[in-house]
């Protein structure tokens, strides 16, 4: 079996024998192809990532402004969380920071839908950006006010 029909049928061995293929420099035998793919691919998952982590972090700011009597502890815990992850992951991918204001763009229409759908409200209530900087979504002394 070819490395190309081992990537569609057993893509864990196709995996490891591209590895062995890269690391005894066997270039002209490696599935080149399909190795750029996958690299491209990884690179857009840790991006989707990032857009996932501030996705949650902006649904709980949102109900945090909007919902000030439903305010608690889990909130707080969901948020502090997700602003550690948040640094984490940009630590860990930093080329990533380039693209933070995409990124808050594509998480807060999600959150911002989120948002509606949790507390009831018309999506109207919500602002159609977000109104927050990354430095305030990433600064633990910060909490909208609605």
């Amino acid at each position: 079996m070819d490395g190309s029909s081992l990537y569609d049928s057993d893509f864990y061995a196709w995996a490891n024998e591209q590895a062995a293929l890269l690391r005894a420099g066997k270039l002209d035998a490696a599935d080149i192809e399909h190795i750029a793919e996958e690299i491209e691919s990884m690179g857009k998952t840790e991006k989707r990532e990032l857009i996932s982590r501030l996705r949650v972090l902006l649904h709980h700011l949102l109900k945090w402004a909007h919902q000030p009597a439903r305010r608690g502890n889990s909130w707080r815990l969901s948020v502090a969380n997700s602003r550690d992850e948040i640094e984490t992951h940009l630590r860990d991918n930093p080329s990533l920071k380039s693209k933070l204001d995409e990124s808050i763009a594509d998480s807060y229409r999600l959150a911002r839908r989120d948002a509606a759908a949790e507390t009831g409200f018309d999506e109207a209530v919500f602002p159609v950006q977000c109104p927050w900087s990354f430095a305030q979504l990433m600064d633990d002394a910060f909490w909208p006010e609605g």
